[in-house]
């Protein structure tokens, strides 16, 4: 049994591989189609990292030993029963790029030179493509049409969720892949969490400025000294119905990365001593 602080139903699965436990996050919006895809979150557990990168670090940028990584690779893909040799990863950089990867980005970032750059977003409609990106308190947003069978994998820090990044996505499934949106599913998955999160007052400026909605439904709120608390999955939340999706297809996880840093990578509680979580979908 795994503790988890905050208020949420979101259940943290325990998968296996080789014998070895690898908690994994999963929706239950999601899980409703199991039978068409592969999804799921990494935790800092389960893994061969040390350190403050301990355990399942799965990125090759924080300095990790990059045989250590190639092995958490395999006991997470293992765990989540996809080829890890055909996975795709993102490049992010805090903008709002969606790219629509097809066969030939197999492999791209993993096990073969990527020409991905700047992408905070994936998506395709291609069979046994998994699709990766990474986190430490921003928030993952994990897509999926049913009408149409496709897919997405969708990083959204502050400056994504100012710029809708997730209404981006919704548009991309509609005008690329001519997916219903009012039939969009998604799981807005672990972040910090609001009480965790404090921005300066030029950042939440930016955000009033542009959604003034979002001070209206505490999104929001002031805590004095020049200093604002954000929620940045309702945000995210907000964006979606924004662009179309019904309430009864969005999932908020509620799970803080920040809360539960003992569990999940956090960036801010660790001052950027940390590993990376991975999100992956991928159509079977």
């Amino acid at each position: 049994m795994i503790d988890i602080k905050n208020d949420t139903r979101i259940k943290i699965y325990i998968s296996s591989y080789n014998k070895r436990e690898v908690p994994v996050v999963k929706s239950a919006l999601l899980s409703k189609y199991e039978d068409r895809l592969v999804h799921g979150i990494s935790t800092r557990l389960g893994g061969v990292s040390t350190e403050h990168l301990a355990s399942m670090n799965l990125s090759f940028s924080r300095g990790d030993d990059p045989e250590k990584v190639m092995e958490n690779h395999r006991i997470f893909s293992g765990a989540l029963g996809y080829d890890m040799n055909n996975t795709v990863f993102s490049d992010q950089v805090h903008k709002t790029f969606i790219r629509s990867c097809t066969k030939e980005d197999t492999g791209k970032g993993l096990i073969r030179k990527t020409d991905i750059k700047e992408t905070d977003g994936l998506i395709t409609d291609v069979r046994e493509l998994p699709l990766m990106t990474f986190y430490a308190d921003c928030v993952p947003l994990q897509f999926y049409a049913p009408d149409n069978n496709v897919i997405a994998g969708v990083h959204s820090g502050w400056k994504g969720t100012l710029h809708e990044i997730g209404r981006v996505a919704a548009e991309k499934f509609r005008d690329e892949y001519n997916c219903d949106i009012n039939k969009l599913i998604c799981f807005i998955g672990p972040s910090i969490c609001k009480d965790c999160y404090e921005i300066s007052s030029d950042v939440a400026e930016q955000f009033i400025k542009a959604h003034a909605e979002y001070e209206k439904e505490k999104i929001i709120t002031y805590t004095g000294n020049d200093k604002y608390h954000l929620d940045l999955q309702r945000a995210c939340r907000e964006v979606l119905l924004g662009a179309g999706l019904q309430p009864e297809n969005i999932e908020i996880s509620g799970l803080c990365t920040c809360c539960n840093h003992e569990i999940l990578f956090s960036h801010r509680k660790t001052n950027g001593l940390r590993g990376n979580l991975a999100a992956v979908m991928m159509l079977r």
